[in-house]
């Protein structure tokens, strides 16, 4: 089975005070489903004066804050799903920073349309000229799994971000 599914985090409460809690987000009529969710990094220091760094629901947030936009899925049918593809948009109101640590490599795009490795992308200028993309250019994030999604089979992909 072949299956092509853009996963639309949807965010819109992220503002300048506050963050939307997560929101699952529906998968066409199949065997695969999808929930989104914001994870915010928090800080604290331990007794003996280490730092130590956690990743927790993104229910209130500030500018500036560290956030990780996770993107679970699962295959729910008894077939094995081929060729998956996951895209996610970057909120408006946040800025990527880089792919988190997951089995498959994202691939990015400032445009929508086009995507591959940063480095790869350039963006156009209002006087036509073309100038090297980077991270704060990408509005969308795209994954391709290199192995089928087994029956039963779930899995995480994720990116971090900066709220504006």
């Amino acid at each position: 089975m072949r299956v092509r599914l853009s996963a639309h985090v949807a965010i819109a409460a992220l503002a300048i005070a506050a963050a939307a809690p997560a929101v699952a987000v529906a998968a066409a009529a199949g065997p695969l489903t999808i929930a989104s969710r914001m994870m915010v990094e928090r800080r604290t220091t331990a007794a003996d004066g280490s730092t130590r760094a956690t990743l927790v629901p993104a229910v209130r947030v500030m500018p500036g804050d560290r956030i990780t936009v996770v993107l679970a899925y699962r295959n729910t049918g008894t077939a094995p799903i081929r060729d998956l593809v996951l895209a996610n948009p970057v909120p408006r109101n946040v800025v990527f920073r880089r792919a988190a640590a997951t089995p498959a490599a994202p691939e990015v795009s400032v445009d929508g349309r086009t995507f591959g490795d940063l480095a790869t992308l350039r963006v156009a200028m209002p006087d036509g000229t073309l100038r090297p993309a980077v991270a704060d250019d990408v509005t969308h994030v795209r994954w391709r799994l290199p192995s089928p999604v087994t029956a039963g089979q779930a899995g995480e992909l994720a990116f971090q971000a900066v709220l504006k």
